[in-house]
């Protein structure tokens, strides 16, 4: 399908539908834990409690995740390097990477050696990659760990990662315009909705990948960052369904959407790779055609390379897509 983590999800998802938001209060993950400059040492709390410090902000910095790389660019840090920077820029185009950003290999297994061969003065990982490859960095490397996504409150945690990368590479007052103007265009957006009378109209966001004839589909949650924008803006994600505790991303197949009956809901879904399933491995299905968001032309493929699991200005283009559709 699109992604390394595609794979991952999936079995997850799986095993979660075989067995079986809100917003915190605790302190944001990256405060820093002593007074700092913009020059001297370091100090930032990750995702794993842990207190990573650095002799001074980092400059020269490699992000394994695309949506730590975009935080990197959209706060003014080009990264040094970037796992599979070529998939960035087919997913990601709200902050484009230079040129000569190195490529450390894939996001499931990016390479040790081009890391380190680099030199950077940090690492920037999710939390998802595991503890062996956090291992193996920090015998050359800081490391800093983000959350990357956390279904009981993933505005919260995309506020707290995109802090936590601010204060180790010392802009947060670049956080702050980031995330106030993020902040601004979902109020104006919320607002453009209401005033459009769509407030409380539901919608379903989804993906999917084709295997023979096989289609399966992969359905966001309440607690997926995407839905979580679209109910911030005052609408309802009609997907009730079982999804994960991180991702908030569950699985069904055509006959699973036949669930989506209102007459008011828009379906979206994002095709960056040019893999439309929805277009061409459900065109002649009878079921799809009967569903309501089909029959009313309310299906909607979002612009490609806008990335579903990305940070501030990744989740602007979201907003900007719900209120084009909303308050048309």
């Amino acid at each position: 399908m699109m992604r390394t983590r595609a794979t991952v999800l999936v079995a997850a998802v799986a095993a979660l539908l075989l067995s079986a938001c809100g917003t915190t209060e605790e302190t944001p993950t990256g405060s820093p834990s002593a007074d700092t400059t913009s020059s001297g040492p370091v100090t930032v709390t990750d995702s794993r409690d842990k207190a990573v410090t650095l002799k001074a902000p980092a400059s020269k910095v490699v992000a394994l995740e695309w949506a730590e790389a975009e935080i990197l660019v959209s706060l003014g840090v080009m990264p040094a390097g970037v796992a599979d920077p070529k998939g960035y820029a087919t997913w990601v185009s709200a902050a484009k990477l230079d040129a000569g950003v190195k490529d450390v290999g894939t996001r499931g297994e990016p390479s040790v050696d081009s890391i380190v061969a680099l030199q950077p003065d940090l690492v920037v990982m999710e939390a998802e990659r595991g503890s062996a490859l956090v291992t193996q960095l920090e015998q050359y490397v800081p490391v800093l760990v983000t959350k990357g996504s956390d279904a009981k409150d993933n505005l919260g945690r995309m506020r707290a990662d995109v802090n936590m990368i601010a204060q180790a590479t010392g802009k947060t007052a670049e956080a702050e315009k980031l995330l106030a103007d993020f902040d601004a265009a979902l109020a104006d957006g919320k607002k453009k909705i209401a005033d459009a009378g769509a407030a409380g109209q539901q919608f379903a966001f989804a993906d999917g990948w084709k295997e023979g004839s096989t289609v399966s589909i992969r359905m966001f949650g309440q607690g997926a960052l995407v839905s979580q924008l679209g109910i911030q803006l005052g609408l309802k994600n009609a997907w009730t369904g079982q999804a994960d505790e991180v991702w908030g991303l569950g699985q069904t197949d055509v006959e699973g959407l036949t669930v989506l009956k209102g007459q008011d809901l828009h379906f979206f879904y994002n095709a960056s790779d040019g893999n439309d399933v929805f277009a061409d491995g459900l065109a002649a299905n009878a079921i799809w055609k009967s569903l309501p968001f089909v029959q009313q032309n309310k299906l909607h493929r979002m612009p490609d390379g806008i990335w579903t699991f990305g940070g501030p200005l990744s989740a602007k283009q979201y907003v900007d897509q719900l209120v084009k559709v909303y308050a048309a």
